[in-house]
């Protein structure tokens, strides 16, 4: 195709957008009403994606040293934990330690406990290479020498690895599900503005027009309604999302636990959502206009 060829495709196009003024900006509304849902629940479930991570990850095995045991014996217990497949990394902490933690948790009256009087045991902390391992992770832990007790939540841990993949798979459904809606809301929309000028194609075609020129200018103007129709969601959702990470963030400080951070999580969806917006309205436009183009 010529290029003057296009720029006159280009200049209808417009042309028609401001010409159809009100039917132009049905069509971007819906774009927009449509992509912002989409992008809305896209960045929440991403969230709560990143969130059960956060979860996972912070389940841990706690292995409880025997109070008999030596210096040379905890050693020894260290390296048989790092041997056990599947432990990724593994940490000490004291009696003291963990007492310290208690009263921080619990309030200064447990200091009664300190020096001899501290029941507690020295521990080693294992974190997995996969959450769902702590299972295996601890069991072949409690068989070891001078070991206590182990705890890693148990069922409880695993009813919420359980829960975590459930959540997630019914994420993947639903952004599934509000992509289709979003292909039927937008192509149906254009299709109205196409109908509502059907006259207008059919005098193209009587005067001779090719159907690849009476298409061209349909397809530009498709692109340019998705294209405005998704900045407009695009430009609230990184506003929003800004600033409901900032508040996110200064709710979860100091915990394991944090949002996806707005660069570039948020700009790659307004990205997306850019690009689905023309490549939607330009196939609903191609589509919406195959039965006034039927010979």
């Amino acid at each position: 195709m010529k290029f003057r060829t296009m720029g006159r495709h280009i200049r209808d196009a417009f042309k028609s957008l401001f010409r159809n003024g009100w039917m132009s900006v049905a069509a971007i509304s819906a774009v927009a009403m449509t992509l912002i849902l989409v992008g809305s629940f896209i960045a929440i479930l991403f969230n709560v994606n990143k969130l059960a991570s956060d979860v996972e990850n912070d389940v841990s095995v706690r292995v409880f040293i025997d109070l008999a045991a030596e210096e040379e014996n905890k050693e020894t217990l260290k390296e048989q934990l790092e041997q056990i497949p599947n432990v990724e990394t593994l940490t000490y902490s004291t009696r003291d330690e963990e007492l310290n933690k208690l009263i921080g948790s619990y309030g200064e009256e447990f200091n009664l406990f300190g020096g001899d009087d501290n029941p507690l045991h020295d521990v080693y902390i294992l974190s997995t290479k996969v959450p769902e391992q702590t299972g295996e992770v601890a069991a072949a832990a409690e068989k070891l020498e001078y070991v206590s007790k182990v705890e890693y939540g148990g069922t409880t841990a695993e009813k919420l690895f359980d829960t975590i993949a459930t959540m997630r798979t019914i994420g993947l459904v639903i952004i599934i599900g509000l992509l289709l809606i979003a292909v039927f809301l937008i192509s149906n929309t254009i299709r109205i503005t196409i109908f509502s000028r059907s006259t207008e194609i059919e005098i193209m075609r009587l005067v001779g027009a090719k159907n690849s020129y009476i298409r061209w200018p349909f397809l530009i103007e498709g692109a340019v309604i998705g294209l405005v129709g998704a900045l407009i969601p695009t430009g609230i959702l990184i506003f929003v999302y800004r600033f409901l990470y900032d508040l996110g963030t200064q709710y979860l400080i100091g915990s394991n636990f944090g949002l996806l951070s707005p660069a570039p999580f948020i700009y790659y969806l307004g990205l997306g959502l850019v690009g689905v917006g023309v490549l939607l309205g330009s196939i609903g436009s191609v589509l919406s206009m195959t039965r006034f183009l039927k010979v």
